[in-house]
């Protein structure tokens, strides 16, 4: 056929099929009712077969004109409530109630009910003029029991592309016609359809509000190989997904009944006012796949279950979480029998709980089906305890209040007996009491120093301690949602794909949201910086010390990173390149945030961004700083410094709230809010921390929101190498991939490693656990027990640690010895919920070993480095460039898969490197110079021209009577500072002569001096 390629046999095969698989089929718009925006056929049909009782009382009122009557008021309130409040919940007529539809219910128990749903009429339309003012014609338009409920334009690529479809529905199918201003009910928001569908062969998206130009289609796609749009399909259409999945009759209405629902949300005005915004929410592809084959396989494997599912940032993770949730809850097994008793809903979502529960009252008109457990009135544990023995259907609680709901589960005879379902949400959150406790048990000591430094925690680390050293429990099921699997939660949660390892259940990837324009990449603007520096001595001779090399070199690179000059020098960068590159953005709203390493750098930090930004008379950028507890820090003052003190215009607020602010542009961090942190306006962000594996990712991803009018990112990286960081974000941008699984026998080997040292024996383990799980055990039959281990560890390092240097390779031993029992605990307890070891063995001297940790703790055995002579010569920090750092995903043949556990306990002692501490500062010459750095980047020229201008009588009596700002205003500072460097030109001939040339670097310098200058006479007043 010469027109095979065309459009109209696109259309066809579409009605084609859907009329095969039982959809009614109207070749043409005859029958349709464009006024009322029906197919009255249909509508009469439906009531006069399910409802005929009430189709009589009609007809005692009405006789003669029952029909006209009854489809004028149906119009009518389409036109009030909207087509999808009609389909849930039908309509009145005097004294008449109708349904509209019979969605399938949860059991097949009643008959009746089947026998309705089954007589549900769906019907395709094609080429339908719906118009009141022209004759435009949709090309198809589909229909439940006679109310249309979607419409789609098509384009065959062969000819035109999605794009064309987009535009038709942008520029043709306005809801008010342009010229007679009348509107289409058909097309008008919340009337009749709820969502138009451009599609084409190859790709389809849709939109449930159509504006005229300004309409907003979001992809309706499968997903390619990790990317956007559709793969090949060998049996026909790119898109025939469309209509051999979604529009399949029990989908379709399914998602009508269980999935569609309209979203309310509050909209702060510029003028404090509020705006109350009303969406028609639609699930996309990716949603409605995950939430169906979750619900589908979990009926039918029962309770007991893990289900993993990598949705990456911009998913749309609140309603896959609600619709999960909701269908979970009325969830029944083949024999009708109710599956789960509660869902249990983990987030710090705030919204979750008011969404959910609007969107189960639209789909059921019911209240009490969610109940959010907080700590208002009485405890938490008491009111989770009820809300489970009541059987509330959802319940939502915080990561923090996660604990009390296993503990209730375990504790509670009642509950025992009863199945449930628990969906964590990645959301992540700070850690407090008895939560932050039960994590220490599996997290990595830097780890658990992060937490309690304020660093957010994600639920993945929640659930491995909460199932540590438990097999799965067989009346819960997990279902996990996050966008970063680690390697343990991949084993613990994933499922054995074809190639015999873990792998997500469903996967929503960064790489498909990126290019679908849900999150931004933001490794396209990445700007690595090199610092470079030289250390060197001044006074003492250390010629006879010696030190630990590497404590040494920990310590002098944390003195580098907190020296005064390499902070204002990065504070510099990072001011002037927000206000170049970033302030204007978003209406001049956009924001940045500065990652540091620690508090006490990010208090530093805080006092030179504002120190600088005083300096050059900034009114456009201001800063806050996050931290949790308290830091002192004699350096920079004599008092405590907290969040509170440093930030003194919050007045009440929570910084989250005063960010959000115009009054805010930059936020300091050190390590709270650097993973948990959701705000949209975030561009740049300034890293001078060491970020290494899924932190990375998570750190970095702050960044990722879109926003109007947000198209770009910024990363400016002081620290970190951009192979390293690439190779992060590789493992994510698709599906997370496990390179193998943990080795079982790890733990085995490890155990038989402790016995060897001697340091305890079976006997005393025996003794301990069954003391330990006596019932009314006293805790000085444990101690007697546990003590001679405890002090053959002691007297053997006290014997070590006396013995000469060349012999020390014992405390190394008993060191490693510590580390081992602590690696024991955490690998049994992980290992011990995936595999079934029925080794009492292992479990014995797992309760052993967590309770001797304690008793052995590590002492500082290393002595203080005395770094008070050491000065910082040289200084550069050089711009190496802004790249996009990928297009793409993996590179072939390279591994960016996560790694299991592997070589646990393996280490073993060696001789710490010494090295005298002159040698240690020029090893860091040698690693940090560069061939960039030059005598123009030496700091004691800085000192050079400081000390010729303290030699000015002038400047003393200034400095003296004034603020150091009117000290720097002064005529005489800026005539003296010029002299000094004309007269330091001899020696420093190239630093001079771009002072004197280059007028952004002379106004840099001098500010520098102006705080050295200054200071420099104060000091000399109190001496």
């Amino acid at each position: 056929m010469a027109n095979l390629h065309t459009e109209i046999n696109f259309e066809k095969d579409i009605c084609d099929y859907l009329n095969a698989q039982g959809w009614h089929y109207s070749p043409d718009d005859t029958g349709y009712d464009s006024e009322l925006a029906l197919f009255p056929e249909d509508v009469i049909d439906w009531i006069k077969s399910t409802q005929d009782k009430e189709w009589q009382k009609v007809k005692a009122l009405h006789n003669g004109n029952s029909e006209k009557t009854l489809l004028k008021r149906l119009a009518e309130m389409l036109d009030k409530d909207g087509s999808l409040s009609v389909l849930r919940h039908g309509f009145k007529n005097v004294n008449a109630k109708f349904a509209m539809c019979q969605f399938k219910p949860a059991q097949s128990v009643n008959a009746d009910t089947i026998a309705k749903y089954q007589q549900v009429k769906l019907r395709v339309m094609r080429q339908v003029h719906y118009s009141l003012s022209n004759q435009n014609s949709i090309d198809l338009v589909f229909f439940i029991n006679g109310i249309p409920v979607a419409t789609a334009e098509l384009k065959t690529d062969f000819t035109q592309s999605v794009q064309d479809a987009i535009n038709q529905y942008k520029h043709d199918r306005v809801p008010k016609d342009v010229v007679t201003k009348r509107e289409e009910p058909l097309l008008i928001f919340n009337k009749r359809s709820l969502v138009h569908f451009a599609v084409s062969t190859d790709e389809v998206f849709m939109t449930t509000h159509l504006k005229g130009k300004d309409t907003f289609f979001l992809p309706f796609n499968l997903g390619d190989h990790g990317g956007k749009g559709n793969p090949v399909n060998p049996n026909g259409y790119r898109t025939s997904y469309l209509w051999e999945r979604v529009l399949d009759r029990d989908a379709w209405l399914n998602i009508v009944g269980r999935f569609v629902h309209l979203e309310k949300e509050s909209i702060a005005d510029d003028d404090g006012t509020s705006t109350e915004k009303i969406s028609m929410i639609f699930p996309r592809f990716h949603q409605w796949e995950a939430v169906t084959k979750l619900v589908d396989t979990a009926q039918i494997e029962g309770t007991g279950q893990k289900y993993l599912i990598q949705h990456s940032a911009g998913s749309g993770k609140t309603n896959s979480i609600a619709w999960t949730a909701h269908q979970l809850a009325s969830l029944h097994d083949p024999n009708d029998k109710k599956l789960f008793d509660s869902v249990i809903v983990i987030t710090d979502r705030t919204v979750l709980d008011s969404q959910l529960q609007d969107a189960i009252y639209q789909f059921e008109h019911k209240h009490g089906v969610v109940e959010k457990v907080t700590n208002e009135g009485s405890s938490k544990s008491s009111k989770l305890t009820k809300a489970l023995q009541d059987r509330v259907p959802i319940i939502i609680v915080t990561i923090q209040t996660f604990p009390f709901v296993l503990d209730a589960i375990r504790e509670s005879t009642s509950l025992k007996d009863r199945s449930f379902a628990v969906i964590a949400d990645e959301a992540h959150s700070s850690q407090t009491g008895a939560t932050a406790k039960k994590l220490k048990q599996v997290l990595s000591a830097e780890r658990t120093q992060e937490i309690e430094d304020g660093a957010e925690i994600d639920i993945e680390e929640l659930l491995e301690a909460e199932m540590a050293g438990r097999l799965q429990p067989k009346n819960i099921s997990f279902f996990a949602f996050t966008a970063t699997p680690k390697a343990k939660t991949m084993e613990l949660f994933g499922r054995v794909g074809a190639f015999g390892l873990p792998e997500p259940f469903h996967v929503y990837s960064m790489r498909q949201a990126i290019e679908e324009g849900f999150i931004l990449d933001v490794l396209k603007n990445y700007t690595p910086y090199k610092m470079a520096f030289r250390l060197a001595f001044n006074g003492q001779d250390y010629d006879s010390e010696q030190v630990d090399q590497s404590k040494a070199l920990k310590s002098l690179m944390r003195w580098v990173r907190l020296h005064p000059h390499n902070i204002s020098q990065k504070v510099q960068v990072i001011v002037e390149h927000f206000r170049a590159n970033v302030a204007w953005r978003l209406d001049g709203k956009a924001k940045a945030m500065v990652v540091t390493s620690s508090r006490k750098e990010a208090v530093r930090y805080k006092i030179a961004i504002d120190k600088y930004i005083e300096t050059q008379g900034y009114k456009d950028v201001s800063s806050l700083v996050a931290f949790s507890g308290e830091v002192f820090d004699a350096e920079s003052g004599p008092d405590k410094f907290t969040e509170n003190n440093m930030n003194p215009g919050l007045k009440g607020r929570e910084l989250r709230e005063a960010f959000d602010t115009d009054e805010y542009q930059v936020m300091l961090v050190a390590n709270k809010f650097q993973t948990g942190f959701d705000q949209p306006k975030l561009v740049a962000m300034y890293v001078d921390k060491k970020l290494s594996g899924v932190t990375t990712v998570q750190t970095l991803s702050r960044l990722n929101r879109t926003y109007p009018g947000k198209t770009d990112t910024f990363v400016i990286d002081f620290v970190n190498d951009e192979n390293e960081i690439l190779s992060e974000f590789k493992k994510y941008h698709e599906t997370a991939e496990l390179s193998d699984v943990t080795d079982p026998n790890i733990i085995h080997n490890l155990q038989t490693k402790l016995d060897a040292t001697g340091i305890y024996t079976f006997s005393e383990i025996d003794a301990f656990v069954a003391a330990y799980l006596k019932p009314k055990a006293k805790q000085s039959e444990i101690q007697s027990h546990i003590a001679p281990a405890v002090q053959r560890f002691r007297v053997r390092m006290k014997e070590a640690k006396a013995s000469v240097p060349e012999q020390q390779k014992e405390v190394d031993a008993l060191e490693l010895f510590r580390k081992d029992i602590a690696t024991f605990v955490r690998i049994y307890d992980f290992l011990s919920q995936i595999v079934d070891y029925s080794d009492t063995d292992l479990e014995r001297r797992s309760i052993f070993f967590k309770h001797l940790s304690p008793l052995i703790v590590e002492d500082n055995r290393t002595d203080e480095i005395d770094l008070s002579d050491v000065l910082m010569t040289h200084y550069n920090l050089r711009d190496k460039g802004t790249k996009n750092l990928w297009g793409g995903g993996k590179d072939e043949g390279e591994d960016n898969t996560l790694k299991p556990i592997t070589g646990a306990g393996s280490g073993a002692p060696k001789d710490p490197a010494k090295a005298m501490l002159r040698e240690i500062v020029a090893q860091m010459n040698e690693l940090f110079e560069g061939n960039e750095l030059t005598d123009a980047d030496m700091i004691n020229y800085a000192a050079h021209i400081r000390d010729k201008m303290m030699e000015s009588d002038v400047l003393a009596k200034q400095s003296a009577a004034n603020t150091k700002n009117q000290f720097g205003a002064s005529p005489d500072f800026i005539n003296i500072f010029e002299d000094a460097v004309i007269s330091a030109y001899q020696s420093h001939k190239s630093m001079s002569e771009q002072v004197m040339g280059k007028i952004h670097v002379k106004k840099a310098m001098a500010a520098m001096l102006l705080d050295l200058v200054y200071k420099g006479f104060e000091e000399q007043r109190t001496k």
